[in-house]
């Protein structure tokens, strides 16, 4: 690494396994993403210039870069998934085997092994859903093609696309959704489109011959075929669920459904460009992932557009699911993303769908009266705080506030049940006081006695989501996306977290990058309480995930 002469060389001189430790430790994240998003930078301005070959020479110097190397194994070694082993059982978890990753990562006789083949459950449904596990090599190699693929399929992509995509989220399409129904010149008719298990069934014919990345390695993904109780299984169709790379592909197969209902739609009887077709059949899309809607000014408009969207499909060995595909009025009202949107009286209101709310009501009573029978107090507060802050973040921007109270109300059933099955022989009173304790204004707040407080749902404010430009770009416009984190950051924290992220301007204490909301991050404090450090803003810091072991081992030195 630049700048790093004298640690290189002592590295040298250690065991390769120290050596390689040392030399992942040395990684300056902040010169690795640069370099990397300078490269992903110059790809997307080719692709909006059509220029094809120098978008090819440009992924290749990508794919190729000792930087997107190192980048592509810290993403499959921290997300999710990193715990979970394909099928030769192989997990990267120290230093050096990271490291060494990195340095072995090559597209010379590369040859992809099976996937692991789970089934997993679908929520509220008996049916599961099948999950393919790439080895941890084969996994890397996804991240690192998707680090080169990812901007192509950004500037390519449908304005109203808003799934798996970089700096855009479910908020943004609420908002979109809201926007195009919510006038009362809007349109009355929502054609509520779902693909038919789309990351399953996509054509690989259509890929390999439209997806502009290597050919050879992209081959290797799709038919690497899975292992499913010691038996082998050619794949012939789709991607797998579980790659790193498959939403990026699942993505760019859908891409064009804007241009094809605007081909439809924009031609007059006379067949001339017609100005107001916008106006006259009221034709919107809002797509996320494989759930989509259509907006249309009559239901026949509706079932037109459902036919133009089922040919552009059939080439891409998709089909539209008749049991999901529905034609919906506005005043009847639509479920999608967790939300349900519908008008009353001329008014579109947008609050949590009852599907939504009983799921979460039905995950926080596991927690409480199954999976906390033998947790103290404490614990079972963390375990409810994660859940309950991370569904209410999500429906913030929403008519959410007497769902909130609701919840809370639930709470304390669960909890008061909880309580008395801990302490049956006890008076009423006696349990009220042990686990409820005034707070503040606040009376009856569930809490320890050192201060531990369960969070109140309906204390959450209603905060409205500033939707992203449709035309905005990443990997060209990275200030305007990096601001956005911040001030959505301001806009949900509260309290000493709000004033920790201002503080830092919404980067990693550690590495200095731009930390996104959803991301896995922590509190930690500069200077440990056990040496003297105080429980104050000054000494928190928020740190990535994958910063928070380099920035412990590096205070513990201090």
């Amino acid at each position: 690494m630049n700048g790093n002469t004298s640690t290189t060389a002592k590295a040298e001189r250690l065991p390769d396994a120290e050596r390689l430790t040392a030399q992942w430790k040395a990684v300056d994240w902040m010169l690795v993403e640069t370099e990397v998003n300078r490269l992903q930078a110059r790809i997307a301005k080719a692709t909006q210039k059509k220029k094809w070959n120098t978008v090819k020479q440009l992924q290749y110097l990508l794919t190729h870069s000792y930087y997107a190397k190192l980048l592509a194994v810290r993403k499959v070694t921290t997300n999710k998934g990193k715990k979970t082993a394909g099928v030769d059982k192989v997990l990267w978890k120290t230093p050096a085997q990271k490291m060494n990753a990195a340095l072995t990562l090559t597209d010379k006789g590369y040859k992809a092994s099976p996937l692991r083949r789970v089934y997993i459950d679908k929520k509220g449904k008996q049916s599961k859903r099948p999950l393919g596990i790439p080895t941890m090599y084969d996994r890397a190699m996804q991240a690192l093609y998707a680090l080169a693929l990812d901007p192509v399929s950004e500037a390519t992509a449908d304005n109203r696309s808003f799934g798996f995509r970089k700096g855009r989220c479910a908020q943004d399409a609420c908002e979109y959704i809201f926007s195009d129904l919510a006038r009362k010149v809007s349109p009355a008719w929502v054609l509520e489109g779902d693909i038919k298990g789309c990351f399953d069934h996509i054509s690989h014919d259509w890929l390999i011959a439209n997806i502009p990345m290597d050919k050879s390695i992209l081959k290797q993904f799709l038919k690497a075929g899975f292992v499913f109780k010691g038996e082998l299984f050619p794949t012939e169709d789709g991607t797998p669920q579980g790659g790193v790379i498959s939403p990026i592909l699942a993505n760019m197969a859908l891409d064009g459904m804007e241009e094809i209902l605007s081909d439809r739609f924009n031609i007059n009887s006379r067949g001339r460009y017609d100005r107001n077709w916008k106006r006259r059949y009221k034709v919107n899309l809002v797509r996320y992932a494989d759930d989509f809607i259509v907006t249309a000014a009559t239901k026949e408009v509706a079932e037109q557009a459902k036919t133009v969207l089922c040919d552009f499909l059939k080439t891409r060995g998709l089909e539209l699911s008749e049991e999901k595909t529905v034609i919906t009025h506005i005043e009847d009202g639509f479920d999608m993303l967790g939300w349900t949107f519908r008008k009353f009286k001329g008014k579109l209101i947008v609050k949590p769908s009852k599907k939504s709310v009983k799921a979460i009501i039905a995950s926080l009573s596991e927690t409480i009266l199954r999976r906390g029978k033998a947790w103290k107090q404490e614990i079972l507060i963390e375990k409810l705080n994660q859940k309950i802050r991370g569904w209410a973040n999500y429906h913030q921007s929403v008519c959410a506030s007497k769902t909130f109270s609701h919840i809370d109300n639930m709470l304390y059933e669960f909890l008061w049940s909880w309580a008395k099955r801990r302490h049956p022989k006890k008076r009423k009173c006696w349990t009220l006081t042990r686990y409820w304790r005034r707070k503040g204004n606040r009376s009856w707040v569930f809490s320890t006695e050192d201060g531990k407080t369960l969070l109140r749902t309906d204390h959450i404010p209603i905060v409205r989501h500033t939707r992203v430009r449709m035309e905005a770009n990443p990997y060209l416009e990275p200030e305007y996306f990096t601001q956005r984190h911040f001030e959505h950051g301001m806009e949900r924290l509260s309290g000493r977290f709000k004033q920790v992220w201002k503080n830092q301007r919404g980067c990693c204490y550690h590495c200095g990058l731009p930390i996104d909301l959803n991301d896995e991050k922590k509190i930690f404090f500069k200077l440990p309480r056990d040496k003297g450090g105080k429980d104050e803003v000054p000494n928190m810091a928020y740190v990535h995930k994958h910063c928070q072991s380099i920035f412990l081992e590096r205070r513990s030195k201090e």
